[in-house]
């Protein structure tokens, strides 16, 4: 391909981009209007109306950018709550994740709890929101908050590395999402995935493709420390984001 045609590609791929914006930010607008209407009802009644807005976003990104997504793993996906940790790399993946697993809470950082809607929204769906700099004090509250949220019979997501990383790169693993399952005994289920590839962080750009997303066997963490369950799941991330990764820094 000359450059004329890279350029002209490039410049129809940004029209596309900023087409996928400009319906994503009034829907997201609605739906959070409709969760916070929805205030008295259950929490699933909640997380129903979000899943609405969840496939109607990952159409219209499909139609407007031409990025889809497949998904290996399901199988491994378990009948009962379990903790999902899942590499960061994206916005993708917050929503992408809605539409894979059974209903979800997250773990967030507290400063996301007062953003105008959105955050009104995530407080409503019994979001676990953590001072990040506090230390020991904030994984505590991430296993007592937690625990009760999986006995409840909803799933946590966690982003261990904390923040979004690059693609080809590795965050610092965080021990915060393994000792909530090494106190609270449930399993947790690892998930690898490329997004960054499609969906670069800081940028409005979306590329066309297709992101490919890997969901793990559920490791178990009886009879396991944190560390050893840490280890164990960050160690099956990295192993698959070395092999569906194309870009290496």
């Amino acid at each position: 391909m000359d450059n004329a045609s890279q350029k002209t590609g490039s410049v129809i791929q940004w029209l596309r981009s900023l087409l996928f914006w400009l319906l994503l930010a009034p829907l997201t607008l609605i739906f959070s209007t409709l969760v916070l209407l929805a205030f008295f009802l259950p929490i699933r009644a909640r997380w129903f109306i979000i899943s609405i807005w969840v496939r109607i976003v990952l159409w219209w990104l499909r139609v407007s950018c031409g990025l889809r997504f497949e998904v290996s793993g399901r199988e491994n996906i378990p009948d009962t709550p379990a903790i999902v940790l899942s590499k960061h790399q994206s916005m993708w993946e917050t929503i992408a994740l809605q539409s894979v697993f059974p209903p979800l809470i997250w773990v967030a950082k507290k400063e996301l709890k007062w953003l105008p809607f959105f955050g009104w929204g995530l407080q409503l769906m019994k979001t676990i929101f953590i001072n990040r700099g506090a230390g020991r004090s904030a994984v505590q509250q991430l296993v007592h908050q937690g625990t009760q949220r999986l006995d409840d019979g909803l799933w946590i997501v966690i982003f261990p590395e904390g923040t979004r990383v690059a693609p080809g790169t590795r965050g610092r693993y965080r021990i915060g999402g393994a000792v909530l399952g090494e106190q609270s005994g449930y399993p947790i289920v690892p998930v690898a995935h490329n997004s960054g590839e499609y969906w670069p962080r800081r940028s409005l750009m979306k590329l066309q493709g297709t992101i490919k997303m890997r969901i793990g066997k559920p490791v178990t963490t009886s009879d396991k420390s944190a560390q050893e369950i840490l280890d164990e799941v960050s160690g099956w991330i990295e192993a698959q984001m070395d092999e569906i990764t194309s870009t290496k820094d």
